[in-house]
This record gives C-alpha cells, sequence and structure tokens, in this order.
C-alpha cells in the first residue's frame, strides 16, 4: 500500500512508529572501538536463559520505549524462541545482576539479525552500550557472516539511531510500524512511556479489566 503524502490519521488504540534498518557489512577494525571498561561490568553469552530472567531483563531495559514484539507472544513461544539454537543472548551483568541484553537471530545464518539491544535505564549515558556493542560485533564477526541488521524506531531512545550509526551501521530502508498500542492491552501499565501519547479506543476494555 502506497500512502499519501502529507499527514495520514492513525487510529484510536494504535502505536505508530518509523522504522529505520541499519546494517553493517565490515567487521570492526583494529582499535575502532575505545569503550572504557569497568571492572563490575561483565558481557557474555548466556547459556540457556530461563524464561522468567530474559522476560525480567527485556522489560525492565525496553518497557520505556515499548517493546512489545517479543512479549506480546505468550510464555510457549517466548520460551521456544529463546531456546532455539539460532537465538543467540548476551547478557552485561552488573555486580551480578543482569542489567543489558543483546539478541541475535542466526536464522540466517550469512546475515544475522540484532533484534533487541539496550541497557536499564540507570546505565544510559553510562557508556555500558558502548562497551557492550565493542564486544558483540567483535562476537558476531567471529562467524562467516556477511552482514549484520537491526532495525531501530522512533519510539526507542532518542540517541539510538546517532548510537548505531557512530557503530559503523548504515541505515538502507525505512518502514512504518503500526501496532496496537501494548498498554491498551495490559503489556504495561497505561503509565508506561508517558513521552508517548495513549489513544484509547473509547468504550474498549483492557485485557486485564476482563
Amino acid at each position: 500500500m502506497t500512502l499519501p503524502d502529507g499527514f495520514t490519521d492513525i487510529p484510536p488504540g494504535k502505536l505508530a512508529a518509523i522504522a529505520t534498518v541499519l546494517e553493517r557489512r565490515v567487521p570492526p577494525r583494529p582499535g575502532e572501538f575505545d569503550a572504557a571498561a569497568r571492572p563490575e561490568w561483565h558481557f557474555a553469552a548466556v547459556e540457556r536463559p530461563g524464561l522468567d530472567w530474559y522476560v525480567d531483563l527485556l522489560s525492565r531495559v525496553g518497557s520505556q520505549h515499548l517493546w512489545y514484539q517479543r512479549l506480546i507472544q505468550g510464555p510457549a513461544a517466548i520460551a521456544a524462541k529463546i531456546g532455539d539454537p539460532a537465538t543467540v543472548i548476551h547478557a552485561l551483568t552488573v555486580d551480578g545482576r543482569a542489567e543489558g541484553i543483546a539478541e541475535l537471530d542466526f536464522t540466517e545464518p550469512d546475515g544475522p539479525e540484532l533484534v533487541y539491544f539496550g541497557v536499564t535505564p540507570a546505565l544510559v549515558g553510562s557508556g555500558a552500550a558502548r562497551f557492550m556493542m565493542q564486544h558483540l560485533l567483535g562476537s558476531a564477526f567471529s562467524r562467516p557472516i556477511g552482514r549484520l541488521w537491526l532495525h531501530t524506531n522512533t519510539n526507542d531512545h532518542p540517541r539510538a539511531m546517532g548510537f548505531y550509526r557512530r557503530a559503523g551501521f548504515v541505515p538502507v530502508r525505512q518502514m512504518l510500524e503500526l501496532a496496537d498500542d501494548p498498554r491498551l492491552i495490559g503489556l504495561f501499565p497505561a503509565e508506561t512511556a508517558p513521552h508517548l501519547p495513549l489513544f484509547p479506543i473509547e468504550g474498549a476494555a483492557r485485557r486485564d479489566d476482563r
């Protein structure tokens, strides 16, 4: 479908964002990253991540950006996905607690997707994300891949696009992303992400009100 130029109304109850696909096709160069490390930071792949652990971490990292795509799938589907050998999850732990996530999907071995990447709000601006990206790129490109790609959207952190471009990712495509607002179906409390306006459908019940 081709949208007309100009403004297009978004139906009540929907969440709209502009998603940008970015990719990186070259391994990191020696010395490309100069990410500072702290003794309490530890970044590594997680073997057999537990469902509760995963949902808790993804929620703490992504709730303020309404990361709904995985959480809306339900426990069985989430467990199947994180248990898939093609799914590789790295975590940043701080004093023994997971505070950052980097999830790779190797369903296409030559072109894995960085599905989720982020840190909890307390670590934003600390350099932790750069530290994670330095190690993640080294890990991903240690395999024979042709590209690493991801998408970010306008509901993500306002500095996300600049961060990915500084990490060597190049924008290649844009899409309009439209979905039911996850706050209206009970996935997140209504007060989550107050910087994103909430337009409920009049008379509609939230999932947790039924």
